[in-house]
C-alpha cells in the first residue's frame, strides 16, 4: 500500500524521523519496501495567471500569453498547449528556474517572439503522467506563491508491504492505528464523522438473498449532484500519492473513504437502477459490461447487486459500466457493504479480475465500519458535488456476521513458546495498545479480539503479535549447545554443479513455483499441471512441471533491458501430477541466448548454438562422474513439443536417463517475443546424486608412454548420426582406444549425393609400455571393418 507521509502524520504523528518510522514498522513485520520524494526537485515555479492569450503571428501551434506572476509587470510566455484559456491558474517557470532533470529555463525567442519563461504540464514537473496540456490549478491558487510550497511536495511516499493476513492495515487508518500501537505514543487521531441528517425521504428497497456472503449491505440516496464538479487538488494529490489516479469528483470521494477507512465503496446512477437492490447469486444466461468495457457471462455462483431487472455491479470486484457515475448523473446511490472473503476470492479468482476493493474484501474488511463510511463519504460529497441527502438504508443479517472472538492466554504457554518470560504488565500494555480487550486471572488472559482483526483466532496468533510488538531484536541471547554424530559421507552434486555453471559464465536465479497456465501449456503440453485453489494473481495460478518458463521470462526480462548475452540456471522443485498425488523432483535447468562469448576485438561475434550447450553439460557432468570408457555418457535424439525438431537431447550416463537438452521451438520464441535462438536444459539432481553416491572418487595413475593419433575420414549416409559412428569406434576399440572425436564434417562439393565426409581422431594409449605400429593398425582395421559393416562407410582416398 502506498501512503504519503504527511497524510499518515495526520493520523498519528509519533517523535520519529520517517526513516526510523519505516524501520520500525519494517520490523514490526509491514515491511517498507520504498521511501520516495512525490516530485522531482524542481524550482522557482510559481502560481501564475493567464490574463491573455493571442495568436502567435509566425506559428499557427503557439499561443502567446500575458500572465502575471505577482510582479509590477505582466510576462510574455509563448505556449503552445491546446487546453490553456484566459482566467486560467497554472505553474509558470521563471527565467532561471530549473525543472527536474536539471533542465534550466532561459529567455528564448520562439519564432520572433520572446518567451519569458514556460507554462508547465503536470508531466513537466513529476506531477503526472499527462504531458497533452498545461497543469491546472485550483482558482483560489494565490498568484506568485511558489508552487513547490502550495502543493506541499516536501513530502514522500512510503510503499508497505501488507501480508495476506493484515487486510486491516490497508488504509490510512489502519496504519496509525497500528503505529500508535508499535510506537507508544498514544492514540492516533480519530477521524470526527458528523451524523448528516436526511433532507430528503427518499430509499431504494435492499433485500439480501444471500446472507452468508453479504450479511450487511447499506446504501443511501442523494439528489442533485453536480458531476461536473471538480475534484478538490488536496484530495486530487492524496489519491495520487496513494497511486490513484483521479477519475471524477463522485469516484474520486469513493476511492478516497477506501483509502482512509478501509471500506470499499460504489456510487451507482440511481437513475439506472429499476425498483430495488437485490444482493444474489448471478443466472447462468446473465451477463454484464464492466467498468473496464469487457463483457463478462456470469455464472450461478457469482454474487452480483442487481436491481428487479438486470445485475448492476460484481459485488465487491467491479461496478458495471450502465450503471455506473456519468457526466449526466444527476442522482446517485451509495453502496456500502460487508462481503465474504472467501466469496469475493473465488469471483476474482474465475474471472481473473483484480481491483482495489476485491483486495481489501479478498482480506476481510472490518465488519461495524459499513455505516461510518457512508457518513464520511456523504460528509466529503455534500461539499464538493452538493445534493440532497436521503435516510441511511440498511439490511443485516446478524447471525452471518463475523462474531467477537474471545481466546484464553495462558502466561506458561508464553514462556513456553517464546523461551523466555516477559513481564505481565509489558504484557498487558501491548494488548491493550493493539486494541485488544483483556481480563486476567491467576494464570491466564481472556483476550476479546477487536473486529477489525480477521486474522487473529488462536493462542498461538495472540503470541506472535506479543513478540512482534516486543521486538524481535528484543529477543535474549543463549549459547546452545548439542551432541554432533559423525554421519557417512554422502555427495551433494548441487554446490558442484553451481560451482560448475558459474565458472562457465552462468548466473544463479530464482523465479516463481506458480506460473501462468497459459505459459505451461506452452512448455509442457502434455502434463496436468497441479492448479491452485487460491492463486495470488491470475498468471500464478499452477505449480510449474519444469523450470524452463520462469527462466524465460527472466531471460526477456534482461532483453528489454539490453542485455542481449544472458547465460542462466535453476535449481528448484518441479511439481507433477501422479494418480492424484504430487510428486516433487528436484531439477536444475539453464538457458542460454545470445553470442558465443563478450564482445571483443579479436574474435568475430559468434552466436550461441546446440553444441555451446552440450560442451557445458558435458564439462559439468564429467567433473561428477568418472568415465570408464568414451561411450559412458551419450547423447540421443529426442522430441519435446518445446524444444526444435532436430536440435534436442536426451542424455544418459550408461543407462541413467539424467535430463534432456535442446534449442527452445521457433514458435515459442515467436510468440513470447524473445530475440535470437535460446537454448535450454534440464538434469534430474536425484538421478545425479544417486549415481555420484554409488561411484567412490578413484585415482588412476596417469600413463607415462605417449599417446598415439590415428585419423580417418570416412563417407556416410548424411542419416547416420556422428554419437553412433563415435559409440561404434568406442565398443570395437577396446581398453587402448581412450577418445574418439569428430574434428570435420563436409557436405559439397566432391562428395557423392546424400552422404556426408566425417573426420575423426583416434587416440590410443598403453598405460605400461608403447604401442607397436602393427597394433594399432591392427586396431584401426578393425575399426574400419566395422564402419563398412554397419554404416556402409567408405574410407575417403
Amino acid at each position: 500500500m502506498k501512503i504519503s507521509t504527511s497524510w499518515l502524520r495526520e493520523w498519528v504523528n509519533p517523535a520519529l524521523s520517517t526513516k526510523a518510522l519505516c524501520e520500525k514498522l519494517t520490523m514490526a513485520g509491514l515491511e517498507v519496501e520504498s521511501l520516495t520524494p512525490i516530485a522531482e526537485k524542481f524550482s522557482s515555479v510559481v502560481i501564475a495567471q493567464i490574463i491573455h492569450i493571442e495568436k502567435h503571428p509566425e506559428a499557427d501551434r503557439l499561443q502567446v500569453c500575458q500572465v502575471n506572476v505577482g510582479q509590477t509587470e505582466l510576462l510574455t510566455i509563448v505556449c503552445g498547449a491546446k487546453n490553456i484559456k484566459e482566467g486560467m491558474k497554472v505553474p509558470a517557470a521563471l527565467v532561471g528556474a530549473i525543472l527536474p532533470n536539471n533542465i534550466t529555463i532561459t529567455r528564448s525567442k520562439l519564432r520572433g517572439v520572446v518567451s519569458n519563461g514556460m507554462l508547465c504540464s503536470g508531466r513537466e514537473l513529476t506531477l503526472t503522467e499527462d504531458s497533452h496540456g498545461i497543469f491546472e490549478l485550483p482558482k483560489e491558487a494565490p498568484i506568485g506563491q511558489d508552487v513547490w510550497d502550495y502543493l506541499k511536495l516536501s513530502d514522500e511516499v512510503m510503499d508497505i508491504s501488507i501480508t495476506p493476513n493484515r487486510g486491516d492495515c490497508l488504509s490510512a487508518q489502519g496504519l496509525a492505528r497500528e503505529i500508535a500501537a508499535i510506537t507508544e505514543c498514544g492514540i492516533y487521531n480519530l477521524l470526527s464523522i458528523p451524523e448528516t441528517k436526511a433532507i430528503t425521504s427518499d430509499q431504494l428497497p435492499i433485500t439480501i438473498h444471500e446472507p452468508e456472503a453479504c450479511p450487511h449491505y447499506a446504501g443511501r440516496i442523494i439528489t442533485h449532484v453536480k458531476t461536473d464538479a471538480p475534484t478538490p487538488l488536496w484530495l486530487q494529490e492524496r489519491l495520487r500519492r496513494s497511486g490513484i489516479r483521479s477519475i471524477s469528483a463522485i469516484v474520486d470521494v469513493m476511492n478516497y473513504v477506501m483509502l482512509e477507512l478501509g471500506q470499499p465503496m460504489h456510487a451507482f446512477d440511481l437513475q439506472k437502477i429499476s425498483d430495488s437492490i437485490q444482493v444474489r447469486m448471478a443466472n447462468p444466461s446473465e451477463e454484464l459490461i464492466l467498468l473496464d468495457g469487457q463483457t463478462i457471462q456470469l455464472s450461478s455462483d457469482t454474487l452480483i447487486i442487481a436491481d428487479s431487472q438486470k445485475p448492476l455491479a460484481m459485488a465487491g470486484v467491479m461496478g458495471g459500466l450502465d450503471s455506473g457515475v456519468s457526466s449526466t448523473t444527476q442522482h446517485i446511490f451509495l453502496e456500502s457493504a460487508f462481503f465474504n472473503a472467501t466469496t469475493i476470492a473465488r469471483t476474482r479468482q474465475k474471472y481473473h479480475l483484480g481491483s482495489e476493493s476485491s483486495h481489501r474484501f479478498e482480506r476481510s474488511i472490518d465488519p461495524t465500519q459499513q455505516i461510518k463510511a457512508i457518513e464520511r463519504a456523504t460528509e466529503l460529497l455534500l461539499t464538493i458535488v452538493g445534493g440532497q441527502p436521503g435516510p441511511i438504508i440498511t439490511k443485516v443479517e446478524s447471525d452471518y456476521l463475523p462474531s467477537s472472538k474471545k481466546i484464553q492466554l495462558r502466561i506458561p504457554r508464553i514462556q513456553k513458546i517464546l523461551g523466555f518470560l516477559i513481564e505481565e504488565l509489558v504484557i498487558e500494555s501491548i494488548l491493550k495498545r493493539l486494541g485488544f480487550s483483556i481480563e486476567k486471572n491467576a494464570t491466564a488472559w481472556q483476550v476479546t479480539v477487536p473486529a477489525y482483526r480477521a486474522d487473529i483466532a488462536l493462542e498461538i496468533d495472540l503470541i506472535e503479535e506479543i513478540i512482534r510488538l516486543y521486538g524481535y531484536d528484543q529477543l535474549p541471547l543463549h549459547q546452545t549447545t548439542g551432541t554432533l554424530a559423525i554421519h557417512a559421507h554422502t555427495t551433494n552434486v548441487i554446490p558442484l554443479l553451481r560451482e560448475s555453471l558459474c565458472n562457465l559464465g552462468y548466473q544463479e536465479v530464482i523465479t516463481y513455483s506458480f506460473i501462468d497456465a497459459n505459459r505451461q501449456k506452452m512448455f509442457d503440453p502434455d502434463r496436468q499441471p497441479l492448479a491452485l485453489l487460491n492463486p495470488i494473481t491470475a498468471d500464478m495460478s499452477v505449480m510449474r512441471t519444469q523450470l524452463w518458463p520462469g527462466l524465460v521470462d527472466t531471460l526477456l526480462y534482461n532483453q528489454n533491458r539490453q542485455q542481449s548475452r544472458v547465460r542462466l540456471f535453476e535449481t528448484g522443485l518441479r511439481f507433477l501430477l501422479h494418480d492424484q498425488n504430487v510428486i516433487q523432483q528436484k531439477v536444475i535447468s539453464g538457458l542460454i541466448s545470445g553470442t558465443a562469448l563478450p564482445e571483443q576485438w579479436g574474435i568475430i561475434a559468434r552466436p550461441l548454438d546446440y553444441f555451446d550447450l552440450k560442451g557445458d553439460l558435458e564439462n559439468s557432468i564429467r567433473s561428477l562422474l568418472p568415465a570408464s570408457s568414451v561411450t559412458d555418457f551419450i547423447f540421443k535424439p529426442s522430441q519435446h513439443p518445446a524444444l526444435h525438431p532436430g536440435q534436442a537431447a536426451e542424455i544418459y550416463y550408461k543407462d541413467h536417463f539424467l535430463g534432456i537438452l535442446g534449442a527452445l521451438h521457433p514458435s515459442i520464441v515467436q510468440e513470447i517475443g524473445i530475440i535470437g535462438n535460446v537454448f535450454v536444459f534440464e538434469l534430474l539432481l536425484d538421478e545425479l546424486d544417486t549415481l555420484c553416491a554409488s561411484y567412490a572418487p578413484v585415482q588412476i595413475e596417469l600413463s607415462k608412454f605417449p599417446e598415439i593419433r590415428r585419423d580417418i575420414a570416412i563417407y556416410v549416409d548424411q542419416t547416420v548420426p556422428s554419437q553412433q559412428i563415435q559409440d561404434t569406434i568406442a565398443e570395437v576399440g577396446g581398453q587402448l582406444l581412450k577418445e574418439v572425436n569428430v574434428f570435420d564434417v563436409y557436405q559439397g562439393k566432391g562428395v557423392p549425393p546424400n552422404r556426408k565426409s566425417i573426420a575423426l581422431a583416434l587416440i590410443l594409449q598403453h598405460a605400461s609400455r608403447t604401442l607397436l605400429d602393427e597394433e594399432v593398425a591392427d586396431i584401426i582395421d578393425t575399426i574400419i571393418s566395422a564402419l563398412k559393416q554397419r554404416f556402409a562407410a567408405e574410407l575417403r582416398g
